[in-house]
């Protein structure tokens, strides 16, 4: 991960006393130093991470670092879908670098009129791949979709962006099923599918799929989404929080 400390300035104008005895001399400009929060430090290289005022803006190419049928046959890093699913069916798709940017809130709170997430990038992860929502398009189910997820549950749309719709087997596996794998736009983070030893479900988590309380990184307690192995997978009926911007 690239971080960035980004330094902040107001300039301070010079005030000239016309009165006998007034003060004259230049006032110092005054500096802030915004320092990313250790939380934000776990991201791949792929992944440049800094504040800028009230939000962190999170820069990836959306490049996964694990293989995927998905790369082209002569990239060293295509593999052949080994998963478990005997009707995956490739897409014609293939993984396409991108630029996105998304700034999530510094400070997530709770959104008082909740949103629906959209269709595209609702979040990133900590490998910088972003996350889509349970939908394949406008109120249209993954069910035919999930064919064409890899091995790692990933594959990549029209446009060659590599994205998860459920849970990202290579990180949960690599970091481990409990831990934090990434943020939604509303800067709310995502875990993965355990917690306290046991698989979570739908049950254990409201209606935009999270609950709050405190975990390893945030010592005080945050509201925190969790991915599941049924529909919605990562969110539910929308952003908790108030949500921040993607582009690409």
């Amino acid at each position: 991960m690239k971080s960035m400390i980004l330094k902040s300035g107001m300039a301070l104008f010079l005030l000239i006393s016309f009165s006998c005895g007034g003060d004259d001399s230049p006032q110092e400009e005054e500096e802030t130093t915004q320092e990313l929060p250790a939380v934000f430090q776990s991201f791949t290289d792929n992944v440049t991470v800094y504040i800028n005022g009230s939000y962190v803006v999170i820069e990836t190419n959306d490049v996964p670092n694990h293989p995927s049928p998905y790369f082209a046959q002569s990239d060293d890093r295509y593999e052949a879908y080994n998963g478990s699913n005997s009707n995956f069916k490739i897409n014609p798709n293939r993984i396409v670098e991108q630029s996105i940017t998304l700034r999530i809130p510094l400070n997530p709170t709770e959104a008082t009129n909740k949103q629906a997430t959209p269709l595209g990038a609702i979040g990133v992860s900590v490998n910088g791949v972003v996350f889509f929502n349970q939908y394949a398009g406008p109120n249209q189910p993954l069910t035919n979709e999930i064919d064409s997820f890899d091995q790692y549950l990933g594959h990549p749309q029209q446009s060659g962006t590599y994205h998860y719709h459920q849970e990202p087997l290579y990180l949960t596996a690599t970091l481990g099923s409990d831990k934090l794998l990434g943020w939604l736009l509303d800067g709310f983070p995502v875990y993965g599918p355990v917690e306290n030893g046991i698989r979570v479900t739908n049950a254990d988590v409201d209606d935009y799929h999270g609950h709050s309380h405190v975990t390893t990184e945030y010592p005080n307690g945050i509201y925190h989404y969790h991915i599941t192995d049924a529909d919605p997978y990562i969110n539910g009926s929308g952003f908790f929080g108030v949500a921040g911007t993607v582009s690409n």
